[in-house]
């Protein structure tokens, strides 16, 4: 296997290679997505959301979203995915359909999966970095990847079924032009100064100071 190919996955869900497409190369952290949403899909009973039926909530901003983007079809745009900036590897999934939930939190850290991972990484970004460092640390990204994609579930996950609230279904706002720079918002992001709509940029807080 030459190095940035990947083993393909099941049949019933999109094979990894429409992720890299997607986000543009090979990494431990697509991986990571990939297989969140491949046993969200299996788990759930669920498959790829063409629209809003399943639903995503994500905890970081990695190039794991990316992953579940393709694999699980849930976007920002679509208003079923959802962006917690908590810096965590967790993912919670929901089938609207059954209401049935599952979190998904990851065991082990990059250095764990790959025992030389972190070294090789700073190396590579070191400013002493030479060609050879930087093709090495490719090469373990790539091993560490086709690790991630082999490993049983359970290895990489602690899985959860749980019980939650679920987010109701995207709406549309009316815009609303801010009274000081005079561009669009949505009018349920704007924010109220001196009786006025102005958007959260310029928005200036109350303080009592």
């Amino acid at each position: 296997m030459k190095t940035g190919e990947i083993m393909e996955e099941s049949k019933d869900i999109l094979p990894f290679s429409e992720v890299t497409k997607f986000h543009g190369h090979v990494c431990p952290g697509t991986a990571i997505g990939y297989r969140a949403g491949e046993i969200a899909i299996k788990e759930l009973g669920s498959s790829r959301a063409e629209d809003e039926e399943l639903l995503a909530i994500v905890e970081n901003d990695s190039c794991s979203v990316d992953a579940i983007q393709v694999v699980a079809g849930c976007t920002l745009g679509k208003g079923n995915l959802i962006f917690k900036d908590h810096g965590k590897h967790v993912y919670t999934f929901i089938n609207r359909d059954s209401g049935d939930a599952l979190r998904l939190s990851l065991k082990k850290g990059l250095d764990e999966i790959g025992s030389d991972f972190d070294d090789l990484r700073n190396k590579a970004f070191s400013e002493s970095a030479t060609p050879e460092d930087k093709l090495e640390f490719e090469k373990e990204k790539d091993r560490v990847t086709k690790k991630i994609m082999a490993m049983p579930a359970e290895e990489i996950f602690k899985i959860e079924q749980v019980d939650i609230d679920i987010p109701g279904e995207a709406r549309l706002f009316s815009s609303v032009r801010c009274a000081k720079c005079g561009e669009l918002m949505a009018e349920h992001r704007a924010r109220v100064e001196n009786g006025a709509l102005v958007c959260i940029p310029c928005f200036e807080d109350y303080s009592r100071n």
